[in-house]
């Protein structure tokens, strides 16, 4: 339900001017998908939307690139490489060993990144835990981030 809302906004916003989140909930509604606005805007924020400065002086909603630019991957790796001590895997969970503070961090980077096999993760001090689908998407994040720390 959630990706199908998700694909349908993108649609909307690539196909018609939405300048504000009512806007979208009417169109939404309008393709058969009932939501709250704050249902729309988890949405927005997920989708990475942004506000565009139309020809005729207005804001619409627009799709921005959803991969990292090269600069926000090299500083993703920064982060691994200074803040991740360890990595470690325990069947279908991925458990990332940090410096002092730095596991929120670095879970949020993961978080932000498109990672086949991640459905969530969960951060302390100095550990985070990745949940991967299934264990062979956990063997190979793992053997990944083995290469970013070397």
């Amino acid at each position: 339900m959630k990706n199908a809302r998700q694909a349908e906004i993108l649609n909307i916003v690539q196909t018609t001017e939405v300048e504000t989140q009512e806007q979208l909930l009417s169109a939404l509604k309008a393709k058969g998908f009932t939501a709250t606005q704050a249902t729309v805007s988890r949405d927005i924020k997920e989708l990475r939307l942004v506000k565009e400065l139309t020809g005729q002086g207005k804001y619409r909603y627009a799709a921005t690139d959803r991969k990292n630019s090269a600069g926000t991957d090299t500083r993703l790796r920064n982060i691994f490489k200074e803040g991740v001590t360890s990595v470690d895997v325990a069947q279908n969970i991925v458990v990332v060993r940090t410096m002092p503070g730095l596991a929120s961090a670095a879970c949020s980077a993961l978080d932000g990144m498109d990672i086949p096999g991640m459905v969530g993760s969960l951060a302390g001090d100095d550990t985070g835990i990745l949940i991967m689908r299934d264990n062979g998407a956990a063997q190979k994040f793992s053997s990944e981030v083995h290469k970013l720390l070397t």
